[in-house]
């Protein structure tokens, strides 16, 4: 690996939400929201999105490695939906359950 290519260990991944036009939320993780977020406004990436637009990023937050963002990606897309609600509508609310996922908390409030 060279010292310009992002070691998968070090860098930084985030969980985030996108809010489609029928008013689902999707949930995903990555390491440049902002990239991936124009990845799935331009119809790359995924299938549950595709022509379901206009989409909005409703929260994203930081979780740590790339397992971390597995763990906390897995566990937000199992909550039912008033629980992703809460989770998208406030930010301080994600980043806790973040924190209680990736600290090993099984309630993840």
């Amino acid at each position: 690996m060279s010292p310009l290519e992002p070691d998968e260990e070090t860098t930084p991944w985030a969980v985030y939400l996108v809010r489609r036009a029928d008013g689902a939320l999707y949930t995903g993780i990555a390491t440049d929201v902002e990239r991936r977020f124009q990845e799935h406004q331009e119809g790359r990436g995924a299938k549950a999105l595709r022509g379901r637009g206009p989409l909005r990023l409703a929260a994203a937050a930081r979780v740590g490695d790339r397992s971390a963002g597995q763990r906390v990606e897995a566990r937000i897309k199992r909550l039912p939906k008033h629980r992703k609600e809460q989770l998208a509508g406030d930010p301080r609310r994600l980043e806790a359950f973040v924190r209680s996922v990736v600290e090993g908390d099984e309630e993840g409030r």
